[in-house]
């Protein structure tokens, strides 16, 4: 008789175990498979877009800058974002532009020029839902005035309410002294003025 009540208990202590193992196992592999918090994953358009570090990590090309640029306007006008994180895009925004587009602006008037073209988008109805910029072999490089320059297009694509709208804008950038591509300018591109 006390045999079977060591065997009852050799076979509960055996199912307690078992059943740890299980456990553990389930909770071992939900720990690895959950990511961590500081993966590329997580992060928002927005902190991705600031979290880029323009001194050590400028874009090398000009269809780089743009997407970059791009990439901060989505932001601007698509995105959800602090007082503080539009600050620190605008100031990111800024620092791809050229030292003499710059000069035609202060910072604070960009940013309350920027906060009013946000609050108008925004009050009717409209985000950037996509951009898309030329391809490498589409960018028009020359020099000009003892300056490298490049041509390149950018398309976004407004939605506003349930219409679509592509844009279509021409940038121009200068190479500056440190080898950076910078925008000097751009407009809306209108193939009728080329022709």
């Amino acid at each position: 008789m006390a045999r079977k009540g060591n065997d009852s208990a050799k076979r509960i202590v055996i199912l307690f175990i078992l059943a740890a193992i299980v456990v553990g196992g389930f909770a071992i592999i939900a720990l690895r498979n959950r990511p961590s918090e500081a993966t590329p994953e997580m992060l928002s358009a927005v902190e991705e877009v600031l979290s880029r570090n323009l001194e050590n990590n400028y874009p090398g090309t000009p269809k780089e800058v743009l997407k970059y640029y791009s990439e901060i306007t989505r932001c601007f006008y698509s995105e959800t974002y602090t007082p503080e994180q539009l600050d620190q895009m605008a100031l990111k925004s800024r620092s791809l532009l050229d030292d003499e587009l710059r000069a035609q602006q202060d910072d604070e008037r960009y940013l309350n020029d920027l906060k009013t073209s946000i609050d108008i988008f925004k009050s009717n109805d409209r985000n950037i839902s996509s951009y898309s910029v030329s391809s490498a072999a589409d960018i028009d490089y020359y020099r000009y005035e003892n300056a490298d320059w490049a041509k390149a297009m950018c398309v976004f694509t407004i939605r506003e309410g349930t219409r679509m709208i592509a844009t279509q804008e021409e940038f121009l950038l200068r190479k500056d002294d440190r080898g950076h591509w910078k925008i000097f300018g751009w407009r809306v591109y209108d193939k009728d003025r080329e022709e």
